[in-house]
């Protein structure tokens, strides 16, 4: 009966969980299509999450369009195709690796921000201040920060696809020796609009997700400093483990047989 309890105790711990998160999305959701919009506070987020992620999306895409290309170079060595190395890479950063890549980055330094800030906050009591000076904390904190994510993560994806792709020109002409404007000519034919549109889906849901999970879980921190390192580890797993499951189902959305 004791292993039975505690596999009780766990699933409505879950459960609860469950339901304040649906609950938290829900109320943020509501208040994100209704007056008023803190715009200020928007502008600030987008500098936050789009400008200052660019250097970290841009260093990661790049070298990974720079593996990807050698890796791809050495697997078709025997073939000799210098047209399915540009196809792979372009297919490859633009469908998943720059979408996924940049969802990761920006969960590790924007989500754990996010929820070490509001965290602070929560602790701090200025969430309650906030409240006590007829200021919506939801709309005030929550709110800009859900849009700015939705919004400028699939603007880093774009970034993220062409600093990848062309990392992997770099390789491919530089150290491979490929002819440059017949790898340029076959990753423009083998660009699909259908990659570069699931690839921006999936960056814009990525967004959304992260910054979710760093306003949740620092909005519900307790405990002091513990509890805000506590909120922060939590946003970034949660956030991390979320992007690579609604990866998956996504990418069967699109490319389900």
């Amino acid at each position: 009966m004791r292993f039975l309890r505690a596999i009780g105790r766990a699933a409505l711990r879950f459960l609860a969980a469950a339901g304040r998160l649906a609950i938290f999305t829900f109320v943020s959701l509501s208040y994100c299509v209704r007056p008023p919009i803190y715009v200020s506070q928007i502008l600030r987020q987008f500098v936050e999450i789009g400008y200052y992620s660019l250097p970290v999306v841009g260093l990661t895409t790049l070298f990974t369009g720079m593996v990807l290309t050698v890796q791809t170079a050495d697997g078709f060595g025997d073939f000799s195709d210098e047209n399915a190395v540009a196809t792979i890479v372009v297919l490859s950063v633009t469908r998943e690796l720059a979408p996924v890549l940049a969802g990761l980055m920006v969960a590790g330094r924007i989500g754990a921000s996010m929820a070490a800030e509001i965290g602070t906050m929560r602790v701090t009591e200025q969430i309650d201040a906030l409240t006590t000076l007829a200021t919506n904390p939801y709309r005030y904190l929550i709110v800009p920060r859900l849009i700015a994510g939705t919004a400028m993560l699939p603007l880093l994806v774009v970034v993220g696809n062409i600093i990848g792709i062309f990392g992997g020109f770099l390789i491919a002409v530089y150290e491979l020796g490929y002819n440059g404007h017949q790898f340029i000519a076959r990753s423009w034919d083998a660009l699909e609009t259908i990659g570069v549109v699931s690839g921006l889906v999936k960056a814009a849901v990525f967004g959304f997700l992260i910054a979710l999970m760093g306003c949740y879980h620092g909005y519900h921190s307790k405990g002091g400093a513990q509890g805000v390192g506590m909120a922060t580890t939590n946003s970034v797993v949660s956030a991390s483990i979320l992007i690579l499951s609604f990866n998956y189902i996504i990418t069967g959305l699109f490319f389900a047989a």
